[in-house]
């Protein structure tokens, strides 16, 4: 296998590397502006354009021309810091052989963990219609809302009950549906996202 061009190797790292730490490490500094630094980095060493179908650099997504996924699962979460305070939302999408196809992230301003939580599930399962999926498993690390979805735990929280709605009806969009919770250590690329929106404003 040939090793990849420089501007190849760079163009990689803007669509598909978090590079949380570049961002904290350098004030001001945006991951979308990230992005296009690496992008006019390649450029200059005389790398084609990338074509249209390109994710941007905040969205890692399969490339249009993959097949739909018949199954895909969703690792959502979100965060809070302050709880009520600035907040993220996230989640990651993989097919049924846990190959990343998405990583998308939303920032929601101030709001509680429990908000957020819903508003990762919301982005992952909006993503998970948008490719096509037609069974989805659900993986989060927020309990409540498992149970919740699940039927296990009322809705009572004024500001919760919207977004509750919101997923029942996302979820009813799926031919099949496996809810889970796990534990957060196994649900780190979610949290990781839901970070980055709140640091990056995504």
């Amino acid at each position: 296998m040939a090793l990849p061009t420089e501007a190849e190797l760079l163009r990689h790292i803007a669509r598909e590397e978090p590079l949380t730490q570049s961002v904290r490490a350098f004030r001001g500094l945006t991951r979308e502006r990230l992005g296009q630094m690496l992008e006019e980095l390649a450029e200059r060493l005389g790398g084609p354009a990338p074509g249209p179908s390109t994710p941007p650099p905040a969205l890692a997504a399969q490339p249009a021309s993959a097949p739909a996924p018949g199954r895909v699962r969703v690792y959502s979460d979100g965060a809070a810091r302050g709880n009520p305070g600035p907040s993220g939302a996230g989640a990651v999408l993989t097919d049924a052989d846990g190959t990343i196809v998405a990583r998308v992230g939303k920032f929601l301003g101030r709001q509680t963990n429990n908000y957020a939580e819903y508003m990762g599930l919301i982005i992952g399962l909006e993503h998970a219609r948008k490719l096509g999926a037609r069974e989805v498993d659900v993986y989060a690390d927020s309990e409540l809302m498992i149970r919740q979805l699940g039927g296990r735990y009322q809705v009572k929280s004024p500001t919760l009950k919207p977004l509750y709605d919101e997923a029942v009806r996302l979820l009813k969009g799926f031919a099949k549906v496996k809810l889970v919770h796990v534990p957060r250590e196994l649900n780190k690329d979610a949290d990781e996202m839901s970070n980055r929106a709140i640091d990056e404003r995504m």
